[in-house]
């Protein structure tokens, strides 16, 4: 059994890891995060602290030969080093799960890995003004920390994920309007591009590239070939009820205007390439209609549980 540690893995893409290495059964899992939300899951060994302080990483985590760390929560300089410093056992794969947000803000599209990145924050974003950067100087730690320990590592920046546990608000916007016979708004202009990635996808990409030396010290992107507009949306939107789905369409400005929620930015290409990867890996992404469907019919499943508890 090769021994897994996961930092973060109680949400969204590092949940659907867990239970693709479950599903395995040839690996032990460890998941270490501060325990908000245990997953109380049978193989699955949690540990609860808090990555920032580095005595709790001492203590909580096992001296172990750890076949592979693979970190979902490193937002901050500093998160990557202590971890590395820290952390008892060795290290045979460090993976960062990245996003493709350190890249500098373009139009032309797709882009790959040796786009330019960001060099600071980003202002205009407001909240989120510091978290592309800040990835991408997460990114520069590991080369260095684990270059001075001898490490292998790899860096794997994901574009929109979508699928099963996502508490994002993207997918489950466009799914309650549906629920709720309720008009969609979607860009009059539709000439932006988004790259997408299932979330099963990622998890099966994390589990091939754990070990494989075709990988190792590199950064790839991680997302579909395929380039997805709001219409595309529209259309499989509609395939997925079974039904007409009502659009109403305006111009960027009043969008703006009226402060419509809106999960992709509609004046912004948000397009990537991830043929690096999909070659090295020999890798073939899900369609995003089938992924699509998959989602749409857990998220049913979900609001139908709902129903019931309240009932």
């Amino acid at each position: 059994m090769h021994s897994v540690l996961i930092i973060g893995g109680s949400y969204f893409s590092g949940r659907v890891l867990v239970e693709e290495l479950l599903a395995k059964g040839t690996y032990q899992v460890f998941v270490f995060n501060r325990g908000n939300v245990p997953l109380n899951m049978n193989g699955v060994i949690e540990l609860v602290g808090d990555r920032k302080d580095s005595q709790q990483i001492q203590d909580v985590i096992p001296d172990r030969a750890w076949y592979a760390v693979v970190d979902f929560c490193a937002y901050d300089p500093g998160d990557i080093t202590r971890l590395i410093r820290f952390i008892p056992g060795t290290i045979r794969h460090y993976i960062l799960i990245s996003t493709t947000s350190v890249y500098v803000s373009f139009q032309d599209s797709p882009i790959g890995e040796d786009f330019p990145k960001l060099s600071g924050p980003q202002p205009e974003l407001g909240e989120f003004a510091d978290y592309g950067f800040n990835k991408w100087l997460t990114e520069c730690e590991l080369v260095e920390e684990c270059s001075v320990r001898n490490i292998p590592q790899t860096s794997l920046r994901p574009a929109i994920i979508y699928g099963p546990y996502n508490y994002a608000p993207r997918e489950s916007l466009f799914f309650d309007a549906i629920y709720r016979n309720e008009t969609i708004v979607i860009p009059e202009y539709d000439q932006s591009l988004y790259s997408f990635v299932y979330v099963v996808d990622l998890a099966d990409i994390i589990i091939r590239c754990m070990q494989n030396p075709r990988v190792l010290n590199l950064p790839f992107n991680v997302c579909s070939e395929e380039l997805i507009s709001y219409n595309r949306i529209a259309h499989v939107l509609e395939d997925l009820s079974g039904s007409t789905v009502r659009f109403i369409r305006k111009d960027i400005e009043t969008i703006y205007r009226e402060q419509i929620s809106m999960p992709f930015p509609p004046d912004r290409n948000l397009a990537y390439c991830g043929a690096a990867l999909q070659q090295t890996l020999g890798f073939g992404y899900t369609p995003f209609i089938d992924g699509m469907r998959k989602t749409w019919a857990y998220h049913r499943y979900v609001q139908q549980r709902r129903k019931g508890v309240k009932a």
